[in-house]
């Protein structure tokens, strides 16, 4: 048994995508496709969109969360990076490995102020609040300071035009070794070209559709 597979974890997780399932938005279903995309890809109006989408879940699918729990687990990770709180569901996943792997700190960011108090309220319940920070704000303003010397892993999992900007905080704090997990990576073209070259420092492939998993070369 672990901390993922076991009470109160396993029931709760199930219960969180049961709801997250359940809730749409007309607001990002009505949204012609071009604009949603232009909006997707904007580093200047994601505070705007994601605040039309304060009430989806958008998390992680749980095949994925579960394989952030394996990655953090064999890495024994100790400390990890977040961008992207949601309602916390890759939180619950990464803060079970930590306290699988004896401890340690997950630091992640969240904007939404309604999506951070349940979060924390679901972190409460799966029994791992001790072990999680959430910084509330811009995450260019939250990451910019206060890390861990040594980073085990990233996730990227926040407005997707970000991600370089975020990584580029994170970067010189990340092991050699260290995984960077990006979602929805189909939105992020300038930092997958990034990612998948040796001479910026990274090895990485595609998982599924639109995953990619790095390691930081040292």
């Amino acid at each position: 048994m672990n901390t993922l597979t076991s009470a109160p974890m396993a029931a709760l997780i199930d219960r969180l995508y049961l709801q997250a399932d359940a809730v749409s938005s007309p607001v990002f279903s009505t949204m012609p496709h071009d604009e949603r995309n232009r909006l997707m890809h904007s580093k200047t109006e994601y505070l705007e969109l994601y605040g039309l989408l304060k009430d989806l879940w958008l998390p992680v699918s749980r095949d994925t969360g579960i394989l952030l729990y394996m990655l953090a687990r064999s890495a024994n990770a100790r400390a990890i990076v977040e961008f992207g709180t949601s309602f916390g569901l890759s939180t619950l996943h990464l803060a079970a490995a930590l306290r699988d792997n004896g401890g340690g700190a997950l630091i992640t960011s969240e904007f939404e102020p309604s999506k951070i108090a349940l979060a924390r309220e679901h972190l409460e319940q799966g029994g791992v609040s001790d072990l999680v920070d959430i910084r509330e704000g811009d995450a260019l303003v939250t990451l910019a300071s206060g890390l861990p010397d040594s980073v085990d892993l990233l996730l990227l999992d926040g407005a997707k035009a970000l991600y370089g900007d975020v990584l580029s905080l994170v970067e010189s704090r990340l092991k050699p070794g260290a995984l960077i997990v990006a979602d929805n990576t189909n939105y992020c073209p300038d930092y997958l070209a990034r990612v998948r070259s040796p001479a910026n420092g990274y090895l990485s492939v595609p998982i599924g559709d639109d995953v990619e998993l790095s390691v930081r070369l040292g």
